[in-house]
């Protein structure tokens, strides 16, 4: 650990929620076409925050992963969908972290005062949201991206349902 490394906490306060049609059960990675309705009710202060938001196609999403149950975190994970792989916490999408947030991308659809309508979002109904950041193409988008360690589990239809979003099983 460096000499100047102090163990800080923050604490973040709830910004609005979402309001998902996800009850009991929530995708592992949005849905763009899921029925439902999916909204961030934003706290009515927050609501000049929104000033050309309506600009962009996109935004992400950070949200509390608030429902959780976390025994302990682990430095090394097994995806449930990579074949006997085990992988750092870091390099996975786990909600199983040591800070349990949540980040998407999601289409904004409409904007009615406080409230933003977007595409489907992987996250329970009554989440709370902590931040929203607009997406923007060129800064955001990377064309020499890869898929790092989920290239060697050689299942590339079985990966393009988790980044669809699409529902199926392991």
């Amino acid at each position: 650990m460096p000499d100047n490394y102090s163990k800080s906490y923050h604490v973040y306060s709830s910004i609005g929620i979402l309001r998902t049609p996800y009850r009991e059960k929530a995708p592992f990675q949005p849905v763009v076409d899921e029925k439902g309705e999916f909204k961030i009710v934003l706290d009515k202060k927050f609501t000049d925050g929104l000033k050309l938001i309506n600009t962009f196609t996109y935004i992400y999403v950070l949200y509390a992963l608030d429902r959780i149950q976390i025994k302990t975190t682990e430095n090394i994970l097994r995806p449930p969908w990579a074949a006997n792989m085990s992988v750092g916490v870091f390099a996975s999408r786990s909600p199983n972290r040591p800070n349990p947030i949540g980040l998407s991308i999601v289409k904004i659809k409409k904007i009615v005062n406080n409230i933003i309508y977007i595409s489907g979002i992987d996250a329970f109904d009554g989440t709370p949201v902590i931040d929203i950041k607009p997406y923007l193409k060129e800064l955001d988008a990377k064309c020499d991206a890869n898929y790092g360690w989920v290239d060697e589990t050689g299942d590339e239809n079985h990966l393009a349902l988790h980044i669809k979003g699409i529902p199926h099983k392991h």
